[in-house]
């Protein structure tokens, strides 16, 4: 169980419990998905021992089975059953690690629980286990980006001329929905000029001849998810257009035939951003050449200048680099990568030269 794992690194680190809220840290460790908890207290606490039990509220009781749990029904005081639970398994005090995304009035409350105590982030012991996957989330992920790959398929048949943005990016979601288990994240359309911010919000400008397109979306399959980017043109776009997608695809390749065991991942994200620099281009490509996939769509290993993990097999990570050209638009080119056997496998297999529709 993925529980043992957590309790060894706690024991080898010297860390007296564990307190997780609802997450992707509570699904990987124990494989129970609480779906919008919300306001209500919620909290697995684990000792170093190995025990552990959760606090959820009433609405789970025909949820979670086969699992040490107390719930607490609306009207009573959850901070107190907690109470009871830490005092159990004696983690009111020492060096406690806590979930990051813990919400703060839950934590405040919490704090009130505890005694002598010396507060850590959970993700400092999380990201050993989870950076590393084995052969079944693997096997999730080929899944969810073989997803993607075939929504790319359906975008190009479609007739793409004057449909809006946000049009788009609803029919990539339900597309998406269709296939799987859902999106990994909201579907960005990004065409023309809007091209030129990274994280552009769908709007309703119309796509037109001459456009370049930048599609970045992503599905999630039992719970795993995958995360692409490709740009297409509508017509023939501005020569200059023409170009950066070139140096952008080029830079993409450079980085990943960099991508094997043992070295760093800012040795991958030095491989495109000096392509794109040598291009004349390094100051249009503002954001990090990738990041870790998972059960979050951004997770660790960080592929940017100041990424100290050692790549090792079992990795799986995105390469994204990109060129914005303000006023203009932009390119930008996303796979997902694992390590495996010593090098770089893509799982994303989506047609990367332009397809000019």
């Amino acid at each position: 169980m993925r529980l043992d794992k957590l309790v060894s690194l706690m024991d080898k680190q010297g860390f007296n419990g564990a307190l997780v809220s609802p997450g992707s840290n509570l699904y990987y460790l124990t494989g129970l998905h609480i779906h919008e908890a919300g306001e209500r207290l919620t909290v697995l606490a684990v000792n170093s021992d190995g025990e552990y039990h959760l606090l959820a509220p009433s609405l789970y009781e025909n949820v979670i089975e086969d699992f040490p749990v107390t719930f607490w029904r609306d009207g009573e005081n959850p901070y107190e059953k907690l109470g009871g639970i830490l005092g159990e398994l004696d983690i009111a005090s020492g060096r406690l690690l806590v979930e990051n995304t813990m919400r703060a009035d839950w934590l405040i409350g919490i704090e009130k629980l505890l005694r002598d105590y010396d507060l850590h982030p959970l993700s400092s012991l999380m990201r050993e286990l989870r950076m590393r996957k084995d052969r079944e989330e693997i096997r999730l992920m080929e899944k969810a980006a073989q997803v993607v790959d075939d929504v790319f398929e359906e975008i190009l048949a479609m007739d793409l001329i004057g449909m809006s943005e946000r049009e788009l990016a609803l029919k990539i979601e339900l597309m998406i929905r269709e296939r799987s288990d859902g999106i990994s994240f909201e579907p960005i359309v990004a065409s023309g000029e809007n091209g030129a911010n990274p994280h552009h919000a769908p709007s309703e400008r119309k796509l037109k001849k001459g456009d370049l397109v930048i599609l970045d979306y992503g599905a999630r399959w039992k719970g795993y998810c995958s995360d692409i980017t490709r740009t297409i043109a509508l017509g023939k776009p501005d020569e200059k257009l023409l170009e950066i997608y070139e140096v952008v695809k080029n830079a993409q390749e450079s980085a990943f035939q960099t991508v094997r065991e043992g070295i760093t991942a800012r040795e991958v994200d030095r491989a495109a951003r000096e392509y794109i620099a040598k291009a004349g281009y390094g100051k249009y490509f503002t954001h990090r050449t990738g990041h870790g996939l998972g059960l979050d769509v951004h997770e660790e290993p960080y592929i940017g200048p100041d990424g100290e993990v050692v790549l090792e097999n079992g990795m799986i990570f995105t390469i994204e680099p990109g060129i914005y050209l303000p006023g203009l638009g932009g390119v930008r080119i996303e796979d997902d990568v694992v390590v495996e056997n010593g090098r770089g496998e893509r799982l994303t297999k989506a047609e990367r030269d332009l397809v000019q529709l």
